[in-house]
This record gives C-alpha cells, structure tokens and sequence, in this order.
C-alpha cells in the first residue's frame, strides 16, 4: 500500500514492515531477536525456530526490493539470554551473506538491558531521535521532535468485529506527527489500540494492507 508522508512515498508491505524507495530503505519495528530462547533460559517451554523465521522474512523483503539500509527501530534483542550462541551463530550467517547491507539500530528499551548487538554484525548503532532527511527514526512514538516520526514500541494491533468473531491483525497506526509500525518478529505479541481522531488504520493480513474505514470525529 502506497502513502505519502513528509512529502516522501512510503509502502506498506504486508509483512509488517516500511520501504521507503528514494532511499532503498527497509523499516523494521521490534523484531526482538532471542525472545523464545530468554523464555526457554528462564525455563518456559517454547518452541524454537524464530530467529530462523526472522531471517527467513527479512531474506523475502530483500529479494523483493531494492534495499541498500535497514533501520531498525529498536528492540533488537530482547534481552540479554539472547545472545545465546545459537542466535548469534544464525545472524552472524545472514550477515555474511549480506555483506554490503547497511543495518542501523536505534536503541530502545530492551536493546538497553540486552546490551549492543556483536561488532561482527556490523550494525551503526543510535540512539532516538535518529534524524534521516523529513523522518525522525525512534523507538518510542511520544518522542518530541520537528520531523516525522517513525516509531514502533507498541506493537499495535486492530481487533476486526464481525457479529460474534473477531480478529486481531497487526496495523499501522498513522497520525498527522508520526506513524507506528507493528512489531515485525515472530513471537512478540500485540497490543490492541483505538485510533484517536484524524489517525489512520491500515492492517496487515500477511498478504496485503487495507486501510480500516474509521467513524469521523
């Protein structure tokens, strides 16, 4: 799905992420590499796989689009027990075979506790406000800035009623001062919000955004 935003295009892609084509750029909001595993080192049996999955969905943006730079929005890692050997074996390989991607990472709040990413990954780490022509990059959505802001933290999510069903599917909220981007991991949840007056839904079905017709204020 096409919008404009500060005078930029942006698209967004089904996979819960942002690229923005001027500048070969693909946004991604909390991917929170080594969450199963912090939840299996603390003894919570759940099952592996989803820092292979991750990789996996950021190799299937890659073969898509034209992308030079990733910016992370922070949440990175979500927490220290991430850094266990076998997540970092599997992003230390898809970093090699991504030798001349930009990645840049702005720090949020569980990048505070886990600590920095490897060098090896060569990953340009910031901290929010990160400020990339019209668009300030961040973690958190209430920073206070002049530019657009992107943020992700909330993990957002839209309940869609119909009659007796519902469906939560995640959603980008979109305001007049700044987008949030739902959480592109796997395993990380949701957050169900209410768009406030004059913001616009738009969720993602895992195969295309629609934006939700919203009752005006």
């Amino acid at each position: 799905m096409k919008i404009t935003l500060a005078n930029e295009q942006l698209l967004l892609l089904p996979q819960k992420a942002v690229y923005w084509p001027r500048e070969g750029m693909l946004i991604i909001a909390d991917i929170h590499f080594g969450k199963a595993a912090s939840f299996r080192a603390l003894g919570v049996p759940v099952p592996g796989g989803t820092t292979s999955a991750n990789l996996g969905a950021l190799d299937v943006l890659l073969a898509q689009y034209e992308v030079r730079h990733i910016m992370f929005l922070g949440d990175f890692l979500h927490a220290r027990a991430a850094h266990a050997h076998a997540t970092l074996m599997a992003m230390l390989a898809w970093r090699a075979r991504h030798p001349h991607l930009r990645l840049t990472l702005v720090r949020g709040n569980h990048d505070m506790h886990a600590g920095d990413p490897p060098a090896q990954l060569d990953i340009a780490m910031v901290d929010e406000p990160h400020v990339v022509g019209p668009f300030a990059f961040c973690h958190h959505p209430d920073v206070l800035v002049p530019s657009y802001v992107l943020a992700g933290h909330v993990h957002p999510v839209y309940r869609l009623r119909s009659g007796w069903e519902s469906l939560l599917l995640p959603c980008f909220l979109i305001g007049a001062e700044r987008m949030v981007l739902p959480s592109f991991g796997a395993f990380t949840g949701g957050h169900p919000v209410a768009p406030q007056p004059g913001e616009r839904m738009c969720v993602s079905s895992g195969e295309a955004v629609l934006e939700i017709p919203l009752p005006s204020a």
